[in-house]
């Protein structure tokens, strides 16, 4: 994997750890961090670039999920402490 793959990976993966940190769920934010954890240690040895790329590529959109969802529950959480009275 060229320095720069690899720079890349590893700035992908810290996101996706960091960014998972954020849920207020226990159990869904350890789910998170085990699943990111155990598809980055499954993949370490993969050497074709092009797989390599279409799994940075995967990554990165799994890194939208989880940013969409974590505006999401905090949103959700705000309406409640906020609003008091939920709108449809």
């Amino acid at each position: 994997m060229a320095a720069s793959s690899r720079a890349q990976v590893l700035d992908l993966y810290r996101a996706m750890l960091r960014e998972s940190k954020h849920f207020s769920a226990y159990n869904y934010r350890t789910y998170a961090v085990r699943r990111i954890r155990d598809a980055f240690r499954e993949n370490k040895n993969v050497k074709d670039p092009v797989e390599i790329q279409a799994l940075v590529n995967k990554a990165k959109r799994d890194l939208g999920i989880i940013r969409r969802q974590e505006k999401s529950l905090l949103s959700k959480t705000f309406e409640k402490e906020v609003g008091g009275v939920k709108e449809p």
